[in-house]
């Protein structure tokens, strides 16, 4: 396999719990308790596959209006699968990272909990599992540019390589392919700046039916594209 046609960096829209628990007779939240497996899956899946980079979108910034009970029911299941599994990460020697604003979150406990993985996860070298968690792409480039003012940056200096560093994705390179579940066809907000070459993919099953022949079928199909990145 040609290094053009090798995944590096796979980055996953997750979505169509919801749907998948209403289909099923299911209550909303079993639909996100299930999803937590096929997130498992997932990296058990780019381990054994060697994708150096797993990027999800697991909250946004919008997924605030959802209703009290399921924002609420999010973050203890953040919490129980990500923010307390610290050991777990660095016994598969995965590097965790989190793209988002973790000073506007209300959980505190899970804030620092997050922080913590960050911290304890640094010099993993296998896996980088990349969280997208009060997440919003407009955000990010509005923080950025805020934050390359107050450096006092000087007008000729700024170019997209120094952008770049201003990113919660600084030093991880842009994603190859972007999948999307639930069969729509949208980014939502879903990394702006890092997407703009990366090869998109829409499937029609939801996240919860993700497994290893949905990741098969992933890294199949981006073997078949033929990226020019404008040549």
């Amino acid at each position: 396999m040609s290094e053009q046609n090798k995944l590096n960096h796979l980055a996953i829209i997750i979505d169509g719990n919801r749907r998948w628990a209403k289909e099923r007779g299911l209550p909303t939240l079993a639909g996100h308790t299930e999803g937590t497996e096929a997130l498992k899956r997932a990296i058990a899946g780019c381990k054994k596959n060697n994708i150096k980079y797993l990027t999800v979108y697991v909250f946004s910034t919008e997924n605030w209006k959802r209703t009290k009970e399921e924002v609420s029911y999010l973050m203890k299941l953040a919490y129980k699968h990500i923010g307390n599994s610290l050991d777990e990460f660095n016994k598969e020697n995965i590097r965790v990272r989190i793209f988002g604003n973790l000073e506007t979150l209300q959980d505190k406990k899970l804030a620092e909990s997050f922080q913590n993985i960050v911290d304890k996860t640094k010099n993993n070298d296998g896996l980088e599992f990349n969280i997208c968690f009060n997440y919003g792409g407009r955000e990010e480039l509005s923080q950025a540019i805020k934050n390359i003012i107050k450096d006092n940056i000087e007008y000729d200096d700024i170019n997209d390589e120094l952008i770049g560093q201003y990113l919660y994705s600084k030093d991880v390179p842009n994603p190859d392919m972007i999948v999307r579940t639930s069969g729509e066809k949208r980014l939502s907000n879903f990394l702006p700046w890092q997407s703009v070459y990366s090869e998109l993919y829409f499937m029609d099953i939801y996240w919860p039916d993700f497994d290893e022949s949905a990741l098969n079928d992933v890294i199949a199909e981006f073997q078949k594209r033929q990226r020019r990145f404008g040549k």
